[in-house]
């Protein structure tokens, strides 16, 4: 008889441990174990939270190259079936040799799972017979556990699923992930309840007022906010570096529909409008996906939403000044030209209309289109055609946590008829879809590649320019770990075009997630292993960095209400002249709306306390040496990144901290 050592580990999680009786059939090359029960020698089971369990598994002869192990569990007579999460079994052979079979899910049935051996494989290297039809049945198994579904046409498709318990255990959220988010959805809501202000639809009748709601909740940069938000710098500056940097763009030829002359604006430095043009000073925020979208009804009362034109100037002293201000696209008599000129509260009820505007840009293009729900394609895609085996899956697997719960949340309690960004912001309901629908229509593929994005932009040159600085470095950092790992285990270009696995992958994103757009420019097939490490930096950084610079600061720049109005429910002034403090404030939304929005905000802003952050993999999924120590590597220069960025920001005003590695999370989770 030869014996095996197995070791199980139990993950260190709530409710992890299982009472129930383990039972491992070990594969190899050249036989198999009997399924054994996994009992120490006092004939209890030990597999508690976070212990290492030893066992032996006795055969006549050796099993050769372990293939695979069968893992299931019965319940104890009169014990009730629960669940357990391993996280993986490494096995000692007789012959001295180690196999490591990562698991890392919840096995709440009495099903006999298959797990393979831990080496990254592409699965036409897989000769085995044994290793192929346990991949093919993962596979089959993952397809109905992993469905595709319609939320709305035209709109990338999502993961189907009842509810939040339905979907699979192992994507749903820890036991304090839950917890935490709970509580803190309940306690920013029932603050606000005791006050009386989550049903007052009356107006603000002072800034006061807002203030002294928003002393109850405040960070650093929002009391900046706070104190600066009238500002002209501060309003230039929130297009480099609060929560849309995306939309700000280098202006070389006024749009027709923007009909500024030089006689119009006054430029500090005395330059004419089209000089600093073509010095390429000049630059251009259009939000013209807001054009015709109708605005939604609060409080029984109509609101308004415009699609302004902004032309941004950047100083001597290198500051970015708005020079001039068009509320909606089409120039009319009733639709008037802002200046800094102007009356204080005409140029300031200008600004505040585009704030306003940028919040529906950002929360449905940006934030919610841009990021979440490509994520949630990326990850069911990876879910349904890679398997556990695969170096891609390996890979990618840490950037999926929590994305599929997190964005059915958002369905059932922001969108949905009854959510909040439905009833409490300006675009919810019709307008959002009609919104989203544009932002997709219109997206392409190099705008979600930074380095791309930036140049198509015009702004490599931009001074102050935070989030394209540590952006484009963290770009180039994952970029290069990308490579390494997947240059790894493909050497040519054909070995890409062969793996059947992968290409199911980018069709499945190009079909569900894209809906077949070619104009998109998203790779329907990858034929070269550049084209494959391209898209792979794509995906980890939308959802690590880019979700984080575009998430993180929600509450930061939106807390004070008045700098991020959800929606206005007064229209635009048509002739200067007309515009004062009162009229400000009966257009800003009424107090439920202010507060839902913050409460709302201040959520989405809060980082658990089970937070991963960028290159930290507390699960193993790769065991080879190279890889492992590229991982190494890789975290080392996030390390070095972070301290680059905290040295920077002790000498700024206002710190950008959205994209340092520290604080940036593996996935979007929140």
């Amino acid at each position: 008889m030869v014996k095996y050592e197995v070791i199980v580990t139990t993950a260190n999680l709530a409710q992890a441990t299982t009472t129930n009786n383990v039972f491992i059939k070990l594969v190899g090359t050249d036989g198999e174990s009997k399924r054994t029960w996994l009992t120490s020698i006092k004939g209890t089971a030990t597999f508690y939270l976070g212990a290492e369990s030893n066992f032996s598994v006795s055969c006549p002869t050796s099993l050769g190259k372990l293939v695979l192990i069968e893992v299931d569990k019965k319940p104890l007579p009169l014990f009730p079936e629960d669940s357990w999460f391993p996280c993986k079994v490494k096995v000692k052979s007789p012959e001295g040799d180690i196999y490591n079979f990562p698991i890392y899910r919840w096995i709440a049935d009495n099903e006999v799972h298959l797990f393979r051996e831990g080496t990254a494989l592409r699965i036409f290297d897989d000769n085995h017979h044994l290793g192929k039809y346990s991949i093919e049945k993962e596979l089959k198994q993952r397809e109905q556990l992993y469905s595709w579904d319609v939320y709305e046409e035209g709109l990338p498709h999502c993961i189907k699923a009842d509810n939040p318990l339905s979907l699979p255990c192992e994507v749903r959220f820890s036991f304090t992930k839950t917890t935490e988010f709970l509580y803190t959805a309940s306690t920013g809501l029932t603050e606000l309840k005791l006050k009386g202000l989550s049903d007052c639809k009356n107006n603000w009748s002072d800034i006061d007022g807002i203030r002294k709601v928003f002393c109850n909740k405040k960070t650093d940069i929002s009391d900046y906010v706070q104190q600066h938000w009238t500002d002209d710098t501060f309003f230039g500056f929130q297009y480099l570096n609060a929560v849309n940097p995306l939309l700000i763009q280098r202006c070389t030829a006024l749009p027709k529909n923007f009909p500024v002359t030089d006689d119009m604006v006054f430029l500090c430095g005395g330059s004419c409008l089209s000089e600093e043009m073509q010095k390429g000073n000049i630059f251009l925020c259009d939000y013209k996906r807001l054009d015709g979208v109708k605005a939604n009804t609060i409080n029984g009362k109509k609101q308004y939403l415009m699609a302004p034109l902004v032309l941004l100037h950047k100083t001597p002293d290198d500051k970015l000044m708005p020079i001039a201000i068009q509320l909606k696209q089409n120039p009319a008599d009733d639709n008037p030209i802002f200046f800094p000129t102007d009356s204080e509260y005409d140029w300031l009820m200008a600004k505040i209309f585009v704030r306003s505007a940028d919040f529906s840009e950002h929360q449905l293009n940006v934030h919610l289109l841009r990021t979440h729900l490509l994520a949630e394609v990326f990850a069911v895609s990876l879910l349904r055609n890679v398997p556990m085996v695969h170096p891609l899956y390996k890979l990618l697997i840490p950037h999926t946590r929590y994305t599929l719960q997190i964005n059915y949340l958002a369905r059932l309690v922001l969108i949905s008829e009854s959510g909040v960004f439905t009833q409490f912001a300006a675009s919810g309901g019709e307008g959002m879809i009609t919104i989203l629908k544009r932002s997709l229509s219109s997206l392409t593929y190099s705008s979600l590649c930074m380095p791309d994005d930036i140049a198509e932009r015009g702004l490599e040159g931009v001074p102050n320019f935070y989030y394209r600085d540590d952006g484009v470095k963290l770009w180039d950092i994952t970029h290069r770990f990308v490579k390494g790992v997947l240059g790894h285990y493909y050497k040519t270009d054909a070995e890409v075009c062969q793996d059947s696995e992968l290409q199911k992958w980018i069709q499945d994103i190009f079909e569900h997630g894209f809906l077949s757009q070619a104009c998109t420019g998203i790779p329907q097939t990858f034929r070269t292993v550049a084209e494959m490490v391209k898209f792979v930096t794509m995906v980890i950084f939308t959802c690590s960095g880019q979700h984080s610079a575009v998430n993180s600061g929600q509450y930061d720049y939106g807390g004070w209400m008045p700098n991020t109005p959800i929606s206005l429910q007064r229209p635009p002034p048509t002739t200067k002249g007309t515009t004062s403090e009162a009229t400000m404030l009966q257009t800003l939304p009424d107090i439920n709306t202010t507060v839902q929005g913050m409460s709302t905000m201040w959520l989405l802003s809060k980082q658990s306390s089970d937070f991963v952050p960028l290159g930290q993999y507390p699960e193993e999924h790769f065991f080879e040496e190279v890889p492992c120590k590229m991982i190494k590597h890789y975290q080392g220069e996030l390390d070095i990144l972070s301290t680059v960025i905290k040295t920077r920001n002790k000498s700024l005003e206002v710190p950008y901290t959205y994209m340092d590695p520290a604080l940036v999370e593996n996935s979007v989770a929140i």
